[in-house]
């Protein structure tokens, strides 16, 4: 893509809201979605190691939001409740595995707006009732494209034949939703290349292995790698990992030239995120199945018209991506919905958006954040932790011993309560018969046996 026009666009953006902006034809909106992007495996999020140039060049005109989240799950298939709270701007605590489409969606909301809509992606831990209500709904053979050494690049062939050959009588609203950097990762054997010549080094707040019973210990997350931790193995997923977001990003670089080529960009809302994060080693873990920042924040990209480049540290929900786009092309948003529109932040980056978020994971963890604290609640174990974001981003200095900060965590706890009734979560706090905290990983048969109900296949004690 071509440096100088992305760039050149940014001013011509800025004026596109105001008394002109109603000349303004309605714009196309892009939803770019990875699958287990963390918020920090990005060029453009300052990480020297990784090399994303067509991301980070959308960066540089775009408003990058530093706190995204989403809000957690109640399956430890994450991308689930997360793509479905995306479609349907309701919070996963409002249905068991599935938003109905009955209700008000991103699908059908756009379509009755007046775009055409277009869908590719996964089908498996997905959203498929509401994506089911696209105009096209495409699906990947989703280990086959992981496992292909092209991360991406069916969706980006499809989306840009798509692009091509589409009539331009109505806007578009295309949602793509990569299979990547979701293992298994194979990457290019470029890419692989580059990052074994230069590994990235490990996260800063990585450790051989958590150190308590977070409740999730033995998900088929945790499996792929051994216990304890050791930074060879980890930087060795790190690299698939990196290399695999390097080839997608190759991908989406297609797609936005496609649109450039065409025209297009001038007039259209580019949205870039991820379902969820991932831990690869920070905090001992490998998953997304905590309510740590490495698992539960996403990256953030929106340009588009009247969108000038630049950053905001309002807190916002992927869950609020649908009501804010309707915002911003005109359509009213339906009552009923969990996620908020944050489109004043699109206008002015130092608008606030949200005061709190409310995470949760299944029954084992919730936790509440705010512009500088995080409480963490661990209610099976009756075990809590608190991270002062703003001076430890990478949440490895725990304050909740600390007596100096009872009443932080004490208005946390509170607050926390309330948003579970703003959420429909009842799940109690605090467990009159906890089990222990204390965690010793599974070895030998003990281990095969969980392995064998993730249906993954032995190992050997030395393997182990």
């Amino acid at each position: 893509m071509k440096r100088r026009t992305f760039f050149s666009l940014a001013g011509a953006y800025a004026g596109a809201f105001g008394a002109g902006c109603a000349q303004r034809p309605r714009p196309n909106v892009l939803l770019l979605l990875t699958d287990d992007q963390r918020a920090d495996a990005l060029g453009a999020a300052g990480n020297l190691h990784i090399r994303t140039p067509n991301l980070d060049l959308l960066a540089g005109r775009s408003l990058r939001f530093l706190n995204a989240y989403c809000m957690g799950g109640n399956s430890p298939a994450v991308c689930t409740p997360s793509r479905n709270m995306l479609l349907s701007g309701r919070a996963y605590t409002r249905y068991e595995q599935q938003a109905s489409a009955a209700a008000p969606n991103f699908a059908v909301a756009m379509r009755e707006a007046g775009y055409q809509t277009y869908h590719h992606g996964k089908r498996g831990n997905s959203a498929v009732e509401i994506q089911a209500e696209f105009e096209t709904c495409k699906y990947l053979d989703e280990h086959a494209a992981r496992e292909s050494g092209a991360p991406g690049r069916i969706i980006a062939d499809e989306a840009i034949e798509f692009l091509s050959g589409r009539s331009s009588d109505k806007p578009f609203f295309m949602y793509l939703a990569f299979e990547a950097p979701h293992d298994p990762r194979v990457p290019t054997p470029q890419d692989r290349e580059y990052y074994q010549q230069n590994p990235p080094p490990l996260p800063r707040n990585f450790l051989p292995q958590h150190p308590f019973d977070n409740g999730e210990m033995t998900v088929r997350d945790e499996l792929l790698a051994r216990w304890p931790r050791t930074p060879a193995e980890i930087t060795s997923h790190l690299c698939e990992y990196y290399a695999v977001i390097t080839g997608l990003d190759t991908q989406i670089g297609r797609i936005l030239r496609a649109l450039e080529d065409r025209g297009d960009d001038r007039n259209t809302l580019i949205i870039f995120t991820s379902d969820q994060g991932l831990a690869v080693g920070s905090h001992g873990l490998m998953g997304k199945q905590s309510l740590y920042d490495h698992s539960m924040k996403v990256p953030l990209l929106i340009a588009g018209p009247g969108i000038g480049p630049g950053r905001s540290d309002a807190l916002v929900y992927l869950t609020d991506l649908f009501p804010t786009v309707l915002d911003f092309i005109g359509t009213p948003v339906p009552s009923g919905l969990d996620g908020r529109s944050f489109r004043s932040c699109l206008r002015d980056p130092g608008t606030p958006a949200r005061n709190t978020l409310f995470l949760g994971y299944r029954s084992c963890q919730r936790a509440i954040r705010d512009d500088r604290f995080k409480l963490i609640v661990y209610p099976e174990i009756n075990r809590q932790q608190l991270f002062d974001l703003t001076s430890d981003p990478e949440e490895i200095n725990d304050f909740s011993d600390n007596p100096s900060y009872r009443p932080r965590m004490e208005s946390l706890l509170a607050k926390l309560k309330e948003m579970q009734i703003q959420f429909g979560d009842s799940l109690p706090l605090f467990s009159d018969h906890p089990r222990p905290a204390e965690w010793h990983p599974p070895e030998g048969d003990a281990l095969n046996e969980i392995r064998k109900r993730w249906k993954m296949p032995p190992v050997s004690d030395k393997a182990a």
